[in-house]
């Protein structure tokens, strides 16, 4: 970008097609809402099919993408973006791609030397009918974020029997993974020019017990500490694996990644890591980024200046 950022025309993505619709128009109003003011102009796009033409149409200087989920989140939408020339916020195409795919995303950061959980993928009828792993184990859709469609079989339970519902969505094959006790931890990465820096550790307690979508985002749904209290070696390791995990998958501008600390076996474990982050009012990087001096606008801005095409 060549312009001034006060001159710039911005467009705001935000809502789109996947189950994590509600979520990305609250990140996405709440990013068009930071950036007013700032930029000379910010035009609000719910994103749908008609994309491509509403942005050939619209011909802004930079796109934030505030989408979450399929399609937004997956490199299908950065594939527009890049066909189109314009600069855009987030990662490109295909660490979008890769951090979507749970298990493909496992196997790069394995290679990397990131510990990440065990399990894999178990046809959904399958897992519906018995125990493919001993409980305790968790759930979730392959490609899909915000918890959405994540089941926790404790031990003494059956089977879960969501994942062989005729209303299941989310896939033919599901993820499976050995439960990890203890503390639910996340990090957010700023991929600046020197290189990936991390910027703290939330130490994330769910109200009702569990991390789920209603957790995530229901004011009250969880109690946020950070920075996190552990042990100084295993803070440090959260922090390099983070940053660690951004450049292995390849990621561009804001990542997070979600760990899991056993702290009696002394396990860090890597769950995921998430390459377009809430931007919502319970949002973890938006907290982590206000905790070492950068508040919600300083943020957006960084991600618009940070924006690039190719990515």
């Amino acid at each position: 970008m060549t312009r001034p950022f006060a001159d710039l025309h911005v467009a705001v993505l935000m809502g789109g097609l996947s189950s994590e619709r509600e979520v990305s128009l609250s990140s996405g109003k709440m990013c068009a809402d930071a950036l007013e003011g700032q930029v000379a102009r910010v035009s609000r796009i719910d994103a749908g099919r008609d994309l491509a033409q509403v942005l050939a149409d619209l011909k802004p200087d930079v796109v934030f993408n505030a989408l979450h989920g399929e399609w937004g989140e997956d490199g299908c939408v950065q594939g527009v973006l890049e066909t189109l020339g314009i600069p855009y916020t987030h990662s490109g195409v295909l660490a979008s791609a890769l951090a979507m795919d749970k298990d493909k995303s496992k196997a790069v950061l394995r290679a990397a030397g990131v510990v990440v959980p065990g399990g894999g993928l178990f046809d959904r009828f399958e897992v519906a009918r018995g125990h493919v792993i001993p409980p305790p184990y968790v759930i979730k859709p392959n490609a899909e974020g915000s918890s959405v469609g994540v089941y926790l079989v404790r031990e003494g339970e059956p089977p879960c029997a969501a994942p062989g519902d005729a209303g299941w969505t989310w896939g033919e094959q599901v993820m499976v993974e050995p439960f990890i006790a203890g503390k639910e931890l996340a990090v957010t990465v700023l991929g600046e020019k020197s290189g990936p820096r991390a910027l703290t550790i939330t130490d994330i307690t769910p109200a009702k017990g569990f991390y789920d979508y209603e957790a995530k985002y229901a004011p009250g749904g969880s109690s946020h500490v950070l920075p996190a209290v552990l042990p100084p070696h295993v803070f440090e390791r959260a922090l390099r694996e983070s940053e660690l995990a951004h450049t292995a998958m390849g990621c561009r501008g804001v990542s997070r990644s979600d760990f899991r600390y056993d702290d009696i076996k002394d396990d860090l474990v890597l769950l995921e890591v998430n390459t377009q982050p809430g931007m919502t009012p319970t949002s973890l990087s938006p907290e982590q980024a206000a905790h070492v001096g950068m508040d919600y606008k300083a943020l957006v801005r960084w991600m618009v200046e940070d924006a690039s095409c190719p990515r």
